[in-house]
Parts: structure tokens; sequence; C-alpha cells
């Protein structure tokens, strides 16, 4: 399902083609982020428009709404939500770092309090695999797993990554006893063990062992500084298959994703472009810009003269732009948004072109 069609010269960087369903989607990639069955503010044919076909979604939260129930009655998220092309889901993992206030962890999953209404939950490694594979049908499956903050004492960290496996051994038996792999859905591997190099390497070498279609480096960008973030990073890419995708969970600043894959890295997901273009920060060919500040009250420049998203494309100024969010219209959070897609679709594209012709190590965002 995964194969790699170049590689570059100067780093560990790759092209690859991830064949999901009959499609063949380029790697590196960017998945952008629709936690709860919509990538906020963006209709499904835009995301089309822009070359995207592989989007992240929540298995947690859509656990709680709509709920196991309406998907055991109704169709799957691809026809619910109007998404043809590829789905991979969160496992609620990363809520057991985020939501650590309103759950208790133990070897036979993680029991939470709704941020809804309270209610208990509780998450086994085999409810979450249920849910993804028969519920929902993601087309990627990511496994229940604990990601912890940083830093963390090397105990916990030891103590946490044994649960992790543990949680991977239960899913991968569940996923080949309902025989996941024939109906065409990829169950990924977790790689954690915090910012310890030797808990990182066990874990890779725990994970491979299950000869699995992807892997997934968690349990960074979680507070830790740059170098270690790398650091690990790289630590995980040196060890796990070169015919498998490698998939860095959750970073995703422009620079993150070019340093990530100049080190091997081939999926990536982050909420950055969504959030900061509801928050009027978007990323240009010139650098970040914030267009709440004073300076474009009365600036009728585009946001980027090299950009085709319909913000650019269609000549609004950063002034009305400016406009837009003083006056609390959606249409700013819209627009905005929508620039930063199409910053990160054509981001990876120049990455893929730069890995190509062997022009990665002058590559400039």
């Amino acid at each position: 399902m995964f194969r790699v069609i170049a590689k570059d010269e100067t780093s560990r960087a790759r092209v690859g083609v991830l064949k999901i369903r009959g499609l063949e989607i380029p790697t590196p990639v960017f998945m952008p982020v629709g936690t709860q069955a919509t990538v906020k503010t963006v209709a499904p044919w835009e995301l089309e428009e822009m070359g995207y076909r592989l989007i992240l979604s929540n298995t947690y939260h859509l656990m709680l709404r709509p709920g196991r129930e309406f998907f055991a009655e109704q169709p799957d998220l691809h026809e619910f939500m109007r998404w043809p092309y590829a789905l991979l889901t969160d496992s609620g993992g990363y809520q057991v770092f985020s939501l650590a206030k309103l759950r208790r962890v133990s070897e036979e999953g993680v029991e939470f309090s709704s941020h809804i209404d309270g209610s208990p939950i509780f998450l086994s490694p085999e409810a979450v695999l249920d849910f993804q594979l028969e519920g929902i049908r993601s087309d990627i499956i990511m496994p229940l797993d604990e990601c912890l903050t940083y830093p963390v004492g090397k105990k916990q960290a030891r103590d946490s990554l044994a649960l992790t496996n543990l949680w991977l051994a239960r899913t991968v038996r569940r996923w080949r006893e309902r025989r996941g792999e024939d109906r065409g859905q990829m169950l990924f591997g977790i790689v954690q063990g915090a910012h310890y190099p030797d808990l990182r390497k066990e874990a890779v070498e725990r994970a491979i062992q299950w000869d699995l279609p992807g892997y997934a480096i968690g349990g960074l960008s979680v507070g830790e500084p740059e170098d270690v973030r790398w650091e690990m990073t790289q630590v995980c890419t040196e060890l796990l298959p070169e015919d498998r995708p490698r998939y860095l969970m959750g970073v995703g600043t422009p620079q993150d994703i070019v340093n990530a894959v100049r080190l091997g890295v081939d999926m990536f997901d982050c909420v950055i472009p969504t959030r900061y273009g509801r928050t009027g920060v978007v990323f240009t060919s010139q650098g970040k810009l914030n267009i709440r500040h004073s300076r474009h009250r009365t600036d009728e420049a585009v946001l980027d003269p090299a950009c085709n998203c319909p913000a650019c494309k269609g000549g609004f100024s950063r002034a009305y732009l400016r406009h837009l969010f003083t006056a609390g219209e959606v249409l700013g959070i819209r627009l905005l948004t929508l620039h930063n897609l199409y910053f990160y679709s054509n981001l990876m594209r120049r990455i893929r072109e730069a890995i190509m012709d062997s022009s990665l190590d002058k590559f400039v965002i």
C-alpha cells in the first residue's frame, strides 16, 4: 500500500505513494484536521479543490457526538460528512493527555468524564479499534496510546510505554480477528517513549514486530525543546522500516514540516493552519503576518501575490480582511483559513518537487 519513488541525495527525505481504496496519495502529505467530522469553516469540495485527498478526524469526539449508536445505524463517516476520499482517525490517545483532569488510566483502558456533559466514558483498545473499523470505517486506524507531557521522569515514561505497547498488542489481535486488512483498512502502530532515546528505540523495536502497514511517531510537540523533538524524530525514522509510511503526529509549522521531511517523515497533521486562520494569522511567501495588526488598516495589498487561494485570487485587500476581523464577520475567518490551507497544500507540492529534482537542500519556505 506504500512505495517510495524517489529519495533526496542530501537527507533522509523521500517521495512516496500511499494507496488507499484505489486512491494514490503522494507523500510527503499534510492532513487537515477535521476533529468533529469537519475541517472548521471549510466545505469538503473546497478541500478537494486544494488537492487534499486525506484528512484527519477524531475517534474520541465522534464517539461522544454524534455517538457510537448513531454510526451503528447510519452511514459511515465518509458518507456522513460527504468526503469521498481517505480518512485517518486518531484514537483518542491525545485526549488521554489533554484531558488529564477528566480521566483515569489503567491497563484495561481509559475512563473519562465527558468534556461535554460529565457523563462517564470508557475507552478500551478493543472499543477504539471496533469503532474505527466498523463504525466510522476509517481508512487509517490509530490504536489507543498514552501521550505524556514534557518533561517526565524515566520511570513514568517507561511505565507509560509498557502500557502503550500492551494496548497495541491487544489492538493488533482484535484487528486481525476482525480481518481489518482484508477490508482494505490500515492499522498504524504508534511509537512513544517520551524524550528518552533508549525508550524510543525500544518502542520502535516492539512496534515493528507486528509488521503493520505504517507507523506513527507520537508524544512530540508537547512542550519539549526543538532539539529534543528532532533528536527523538531522528531516532525513530532511522529505525522504522523504509517501505512503510512514517507519520509524525501533531507537528505542523511549515518549518517543522520541512525539518521532519529531511529526517524521513512522510505524513503530518496539525491544527495550525486552521487555528491560526481563525485568529487572523496567515502564512505567506514573505513570512507570517497577523492581519489584525494596525499597519494593515489601509493596506491595499493582497495577502500573498504568489497565492491562488480565494482571498488572494479574489483580490481581497489586507485592509478589507482586517476590517472583517475587527467587525467579527465570519467571512474573514473563512478566507484566512482557506488561505492557510492553500499555503500548506502548495508547500507539500513544492517539497515533493524539491526532493524529485534533488534541490531540497536549497529549499526556502
